[in-house]
């Protein structure tokens, strides 16, 4: 197969062609007379045929020049429609984010993208709880732990509340339990050094080793999912939960919520100018943050 012409030089012959002056046409692609009329040559040499008659008044084409400016035409053509096309689409929204705040997050980031299409947003979920914008390509994330100072921008979404939670199947009628009722069911660890039961049963005025005994989970959401299922009871977040339990997948048997110091903060990079759509999406996310808080 024949080795394809330079795109640039492809360009400048159809400049030429529609101006048939080398002069204007070096005006119109802001280069001088003589790089037009090297490169016009430069073409004609590597085609095999002349595309100009040079005359004294100016160009016309040959016939085979008159044959492929059509063709020329609609090859750039179909590029601009294509790089316009592309301009035209809205980038999606890089967003990072724990596993652990699945449950609340993806429902919300589905409605946006319902209620936003001209704002998408791609969910990255990661076991990680921290994010490094020098590093990470990320539009904004949601990160878990202490508050992450001022090297980014943050807003706080809500603190950690752990409290017990089981499908109400398994409550069999009885909406409230005592602490001795854990004792005859399976317990689901959300992390293998059972930090969290501990704590909440300490608060509760338990002793943790009388009923610590239960299946571990790589992360909360999977325990959740599995308490939904009626095998055991998990120690969930309050926080993440409100759709479980406005829909009857989940309940808590007990009142007591246990606050860990731990919070989850929405955080985004440092920038003299936000994007219009990402500070919508931020500010969006917040206020559904807040409804859950005062819920």
């Amino acid at each position: 197969m024949k080795r394809l012409p330079p795109l640039p030089a492809l360009h400048t012959f159809l400049i030429t062609a529609k101006c048939c002056n080398f002069t204007r046409a070096a005006e119109a692609l802001h280069l001088t007379q003589g790089a037009v009329s090297r490169q016009i040559s430069g073409l004609e040499s590597h085609l095999g045929y002349r595309l100009f008659i040079r005359q004294a008044r100016g160009l016309s084409l040959t016939p085979q020049g008159r044959e492929l400016l059509p063709r020329i035409e609609q090859v750039f053509g179909l590029i601009e429609e294509a790089v316009t096309e592309v301009d035209a689409r809205p980038r999606a929204l890089q967003i990072k984010a724990p596993t652990c705040i699945s449950r609340w997050l993806l429902p919300r980031l589905m409605h946006w993208q319902k209620e936003r299409p001209d704002a998408p947003v791609q969910l990255t979920t990661t076991s990680a709880h921290g994010v490094d914008f020098q590093r990470e390509d990320f539009d904004a994330a949601v990160i878990y732990g202490a508050h992450p100072g001022e090297s980014v921008h943050a807003q706080h979404l809500f603190d950690e509340q752990l409290t017990p939670v089981c499908s109400p199947s398994m409550a069999a009628g009885e909406p409230r339990w005592h602490l001795d009722d854990l004792q005859k069911r399976m317990m689901l660890h959300p992390t293998l050094d059972k930090r969290d039961w501990a704590l909440w049963l300490k608060a509760a005025g338990a002793k943790p080793n009388a009923v610590m005994q239960g299946q571990h989970f790589d992360t909360m959401d999977l325990a959740m999912t599995v308490a939904s299922q009626s095998e055991g009871v998990a120690i969930g977040d309050w926080s993440l939960i409100g759709e479980d339990l406005d829909a009857g997948r989940l309940m808590m048997p007990f009142d007591l919520k246990v606050r860990t110091g731990a919070a989850y903060y929405l955080v985004s990079p440092k920038r003299t100018a936000v994007p219009g759509a990402l500070m919508r999406l931020l500010d969006w996310l917040s206020e559904q943050a807040a409804e859950r808080r005062r819920g």
